[in-house]
């Protein structure tokens, strides 16, 4: 990769040489292994430290032998060359990970071409590269540094290195092992796109394929910048448009580390200076500052962004949006409120695994959809390192010979078992055509039943000349009672040809605009991204679950168009707009606790509905509080079906499936072992039960990172029996805390790690029912509950529902309600199959 230093960054470098001083106190590793390979004598690297000659270390038995310059002056002045396999087995004093830095450089040798040498790189049996050619790797430079994070397990590494023909030589010119602090690189990360944390196993190996310093200079390695001796490039030539971002610095020294955050993860000349989004002289700055990435494919990075608000004059002026690969990261991020202070430095690590489609990484940061923020952005650095797959390794191209071997004898199996697959297959077709020519001629020898005269086909409401356009999705809908097909002219005019002041939300799938058609209906019509094959299947699937579902408590669907490769669909317009604007962000009138459960309630009918109510299961699969709508008198809907799936059969517990929906609210157990079932909607409702109770987002990346998932945060003070402590503030004083106990009760078994101990969404609404009738029976003085009493365990209260006759007068006289209230109560029980 080339680099751009211009005058501006050797400016800036030499300013913050002089500021940062002696800085660091630093870590001291245990572990400082260095070796000039080839070399008789101790020489010192450009960055002034000393390697030492690699003859005192355990080698192979096979020739190897060295190649050295006259007056060799620097560690790429000597190689070691070796003409057969061999290994250097080198000691260490410390167990777990360690830096392993591989120096090389094509020496002139009159005996050996190191320049067109190709060799395999093992350590402790991961392979760091299959096919290692120093000219294809080295782009033109004349010397090379390959830099790997290896978990050592025992007290010592095996390096070894394998000419791949007998005309190949492998070479080496030197050799860092150097260990790690503790706690430098995590057990677990979140992914993208979002979902629960993954863990990295421990004897995974890391490859360092970027490291570098946004807005600012080559940082070469050495101590007075970085105590673990890491280079950190300028980001320059990485940027999609340098226009879009402009270089800030601050002194080194005004750089702050937090708790839990030391100058081993970046050093503070790292953190003095930043990209920044540049001023595009127009009213409404609305862009991304993008950096893209080349990287190998089917591999799984693990990518760590820094951030140091150096840009700010008070806390929480900064906040802004981070994307991977455009997938959210972080929405509305504020570094202060992670940090309590400005100048202070934070870091977020992120998994991303690149699929076999793809070989690149982009990474955005941009100002968030709040238009209550000036819009800006910024990055300080960014580190990107592949993670070794399940064959342990780090290069893609081929794997040892042993593999491909073990491949060959796999495939001839396959291909055997394919063959007798195929015979078997065309003998049982041959049995079942006989069969079927059989039964059509008995079936034929029966009277035939009169045609039917007539047969409901779908309405279409354009005019004459809009038939079949030839630009169509080729009826991507099968014709069924679907619905209106609206033509496109009539939408375009119900929207004012999309006037953007009519946007009323924007979605994955796309823009949601208000409209009025011709009859004066309002609605809101979702206009999809044609382009997107994920868009049409979500198209399709919202269509196909709608048209078979009518609830009140579950948006309805007016029409949809197809024409001109477009994908839109049209609802009732929801006045309310999203439940989630109402909890936090917006400004909205905070609602009242009964409000909260009367929208609670609506939701589970529409999902207790979903479950069990239309003529199959369905599973809506993306439940949160976005997807929950609410109309002008506060009503919810269940809201956006593009992810639904058909639920099990009765013979079945689950449905085995790609793992789709949102970062916070996913079933974890669904995520672990792809299984869907009903329980995991119910998981995603607990975790909007308690966004609803603590108008907070689901996931919060800037808080403490023991209060950044609400599910786990709120579950702790639940257990400890103390949720009043991290309610709402707008709800203190109005509460009734019988009412919350049930509340949180019922969330708390909604969020039980396994499927099958949490409710169904029938008793998630029989408990929330019951909270709001504690909660009338305390305002209103209705009935006077005692604190004290406990609520009978639900499974156990149906059960004796089931087994004994009872009406609503007795259950009143057990609960202490009136027969009327009680009624309201039990309503869903008395109708299981839904409303």
């Amino acid at each position: 990769m080339g680099l751009i230093i211009t005058s501006s960054h050797l400016l800036i470098f030499m300013y913050l040489s002089l500021c940062v001083g002696s800085a660091y106190t630093g870590f001291t590793p245990i572990d400082n292994l260095l070796f000039n390979c080839g070399g008789h004598k101790t020489l010192k690297h450009d960055d002034g430290r000393a390697f030492v000659p690699d003859s005192n270390l355990a080698l192979s038995p096979n020739s190897h032998l060295f190649v050295t310059k006259h007056h060799p002056s620097n560690l790429y002045s000597t190689a070691r060359v070796f003409k057969k396999t061999s290994s250097y087995t080198i000691t260490t004093k410390h167990i777990g990970r360690h830096w392993l830095r591989l120096h090389f450089s094509a020496v002139n040798s009159p005996h050996y071409n190191l320049k067109s040498s190709v060799f395999s790189i093992v350590a402790n049996a991961i392979t760091l590269s299959h096919e290692f050619s120093f000219a294809k790797s080295a782009n033109g430079k004349s010397s090379l540094l390959k830099e790997y994070v290896i978990n050592l397990r025992s007290h010592s590494l095996t390096l070894t290195l394998s000419p791949l023909s007998n005309h190949s030589v492998a070479f080496i010119n030197g050799i860092e092992l150097i260990s790690l602090p503790d706690k430098q690189f995590p057990s677990s990360v979140v992914p993208i796109p979002l979902g629960p944390e993954i863990g990295i196993p421990t004897h995974a190996a890391l490859e360092t394929v970027y490291r570098l310093n946004m807005g600012g200079p080559l940082l070469p390695a050495n101590y007075d910048y970085d105590p673990l001796w890491r280079t950190w490039v300028s980001d320059h030539a990485f940027l999609l448009n340098p226009g879009s971002a402009r270089n800030v610095s601050v002194n080194p020294s005004t750089v702050q580390y937090p708790a839990g955050v030391s100058v081993n993860i970046a050093p503070n000349m790292v953190y003095a200076t930043a990209q920044e989004m540049a001023d595009a002289n127009v009213g409404d700055q609305r862009f991304n500052i993008s950096w893209s990435f080349k990287v190998d494919s089917s591999f799984s990075y693990l990518i760590r962004m820094h951030f140091c608000d150096i840009v700010s004059i008070a806390l929480n002026n900064l906040i802004f949006n981070v994307y991977i690969n455009n997938q959210s990261a972080i929405n509305s991020f504020d570094i202060s409120s992670g940090t309590n202070q400005l100048s202070a430095a934070y870091y977020v690590d992120f998994i991303s695994n690149v699929s076999s489609s793809s070989d690149s990484i982009l990474v955005q940061v941009g100002p968030p959809n709040q238009r209550n923020v000036p819009p800006n952005a910024i990055l300080n650095a960014l580190e990107i390192m592949k993670l070794s797959d399940s064959d342990n390794s780090l290069d893609g191209i081929l794997r040892p010979q042993y593999m491909r071997s073990k491949t060959r004898k796999k495939k001839r199996m396959i291909a055997l078992v394919v063959v007798f697959s195929l015979v078997g297959s065309s003998i049982l077709m041959l049995i079942i055509a006989g069969l079927c020519r059989y039964f059509r001629r008995q079936e034929m020898k029966k009277p035939k039943e009169p045609i039917p005269e007539w047969q409901p086909l779908p309405t279409h409401a354009g005019n004459s000349e809009t038939k079949v356009s030839t630009g169509s999705f080729s009826s991507v809908v099968p014709c069924q009672n679907f619905g209106r097909v609206l033509a496109f002219s009539e939408i375009r005019d119900a929207t004012n040809n999309f006037d953007e002041s009519l946007v009323i939300g924007v979605g994955g799938f796309g823009k949601v605009y208000k409209g009025v058609l011709e009859n004066g209906a309002l609605v809101a019509v979702k206009r999809g991204n044609s382009r997107s094959q994920q868009g049409l299947v979500e198209f399709k699937t919202e269509i196909e679950m709608l048209s078979k579902l009518r609830h009140r408590h579950l948006v309805s669907l007016i029409g949809y168009c197809e024409e001109l490769n477009e994908m839109i669909l049209v609802y009732d317009c929801m006045a309310g707009g999203p439940l989630r604007r109402h909890l936090y962000g917006s400004g909205s009138s905070p609602l009242s606790w009964k409000q909260r459960l009367d929208i609670c309630i609506g939701a589970a009918k529409g999902l207790h509905y979903l479950h069990t109510g239309a003529a199959e299961s369905i599973i809506h699969r993306d439940v949160k509080t976005t997807n929950i709508l609410l109309d002008d008198s506060f009503t919810a809907k269940v809201a956006d079906f593009g992810l639904s799936k058909l639920g099990p059969t009765l013979d079945q517990t689950h449905v085995s499936t790609a793992v789709k929906g949102s970062f916070g609210y996913l079933d974890p157990e669904y995520f672990r072992r792809q299984q869907l079932s009903e329980k995991s909607d119910v998981y995603s409702f607990g975790v909007v039960l308690m966004e609803v109770l603590c108008a907070r987002p689901a996931i919060n990346p800037s808080l403490p990172r023991e209060q950044v998932n609400i599910a786990e945060w709120a579950m702790q003070w639940q257990r400890k029996g103390q949720l009043e402590k991290i309610v709402d503030p707008h709800l203190i004083g109005s509460l009734n805390l019988d009412s919350l106990r049930k509340f949180g009760e019922t969330a708390e078994k909604c969020l039980a790690e396994h499927g099958v101990d949490r409710p169904t969404m029938g008793d998630v609404l029989w408990n929330l029912e019951y909270a709001l009738q504690l909660q009338e029976a305390s305002t209103l003085s209705v009935a006077k509950v005692d604190s004290a009493n406990s609520i009978p365990d639900l499974p156990e209260c149906i059960s004796r529902m089931q087994s004994v006759d009872l009406d609503s007068e007795e259950i009143a006289s057990e609960s202490g309600l009136n027969a009327a209230t009680t009624s309201a109560v039990f309503s869903q029980l008395m109708r299981p199959k839904g409303r």
